[in-house]
């Protein structure tokens, strides 16, 4: 956690394994944690591994900024990753 301070950075990440297991009440209290932390430190909040709509409205209800995970799109190669930004580029993830 003293990490936290000594380091610049502007982004917090919250990683897939408590999204994939939020139904259990650990993984619950540390996404909420997580985010708390992280928008009290200006920080912007990404979530990965999302892959359901209950997943992503959970993290929508609690102001994530930003979602990633086989809901949106699977893994994609440059070209393709490319094309499907510029297809979704109005769209961010929790807007």
């Amino acid at each position: 956690m003293a990490y936290l301070t000594e380091f610049p950075f502007d982004v917090l990440k919250i990683d897939k394994s408590f999204v994939q297991n939020m139904h259990m009440k650990r993984h619950h209290a540390i996404i909420n944690a997580i985010i708390a932390m992280g928008k009290a430190m200006d920080l912007k909040i990404v979530a990965e591994g999302i892959e359901t709509q209950d997943q992503l409205n959970f993290l929508k209800e609690k102001q994530c900024d930003i979602a990633q995970g086989f809901y949106y799109a699977k893994p994609l190669n440059k070209v393709d990753a490319s094309l499907y930004l510029q297809a979704f580029q109005n769209k961010l993830p929790l807007s």
